[in-house]
């Protein structure tokens, strides 16, 4: 693969929420690593800054992104990649994620994550976007299978084989978010098992999970609350399945304490153990 970055086995990491710096800079909790939301540190001075500065001198860091439009029509922004890689010098960012999507159109940000058209078309068109943006940041671009809530009629493939195909096209890597797999399979009602089986799972250097809110007909990917077990099992399936990379777990609503935040997380050291001591013993 081109680009030749290093994906360390960071072990389980936490988002970085700013209702958590004080206790974070304060007691330095045992936290393998921290991911923060990109757009958050850019362009801004004062205290994000201060914080994370101090932050990133004691944890490895790894950035997420949510306005970098991947899969838009409308030209890359320069300005937005610039301050994209000055930040993860900054920081020394271990790698650069955000998600496959498009945020707008005409320079107009929806700040909404709007679903892609599997088509070959959008497949070559994102394909060498991808490309240019790792030419420009000199590394590997990962990009996280979305939740949607609606499809494109035209779509020619199913959403895994798309993206399956699109990261072999382009050379990236997936950020499996396995809640992402559940939510978008209740809404369009596809077996997330057989979704997971047809990704290729040897391009996952990073996992997500995070809870999610239920609805009657539909379920919002909002980042609330714990993770309810059908979404560790996923978790678990994909490790089965070969997919190895380190975790971690996104609470951006209603946001407890750091100390449950972080036990939360690391509930997945005892599920991928029964994963491991089950394949031992098969």
């Amino acid at each position: 693969m081109s680009h030749g970055a290093r994906f360390e086995d960071l072990g389980i990491g936490v988002g970085l929420r700013t209702v958590h710096y004080g206790h974070i800079v304060e007691n330095g909790p045992a936290v393998d690593w921290f991911e923060i939301l990109s757009e958050n540190y850019m362009n801004t001075a004062g205290r994000p800054l201060h914080f994370l500065d101090q932050i990133a001198e004691r944890y490895p860091i790894v950035m997420h992104g949510v306005s970098l439009s991947i899969g838009s029509t409308d030209e890359l922004d320069w300005d937005y990649l610039r301050g994209l890689k000055e930040l993860r010098q900054r920081v020394g960012a271990r790698w650069v994620s955000d998600h496959l999507c498009w945020t707008g159109v005409m320079g107009k940000n929806s700040h909404d994550l709007l679903p892609m058209p599997f088509t070959e078309e959008a497949l070559r068109h994102t394909a060498a976007r991808i490309r240019a943006v790792q030419d420009f940041l000199g590394a590997p671009l990962v990009l996280e299978n979305p939740s949607s809530y609606a499809e494109f009629a035209e779509s020619t493939t199913d959403e895994a084989t798309f993206i399956a195909e699109l990261l072999r096209e382009a050379d990236a890597r997936l950020l499996l978010d396995v809640n992402n797999v559940y939510v978008s399979a209740f809404n369009h009602g596809f077996d997330a098992s057989e979704y997971l089986k047809r990704l290729p799972l040897d391009r996952v250097v990073q996992f997500h999970v995070a809870g999610h809110t239920q609805h009657d007909t539909h379920i919002i990917d909002s980042h609330s609350g714990p993770v309810i077990d059908a979404v560790w099992q996923l978790l678990a399936d994909a490790w089965r399945l070969g997919a190895r990379a380190p975790l971690l777990l996104e609470w951006d609503a209603d946001i407890p304490e750091f100390e449950q935040v972080h036990a939360e997380a690391l509930r997945a050291k005892e599920i991928l153990k029964r994963v491991n001591d089950a394949g031992r013993a098969a």
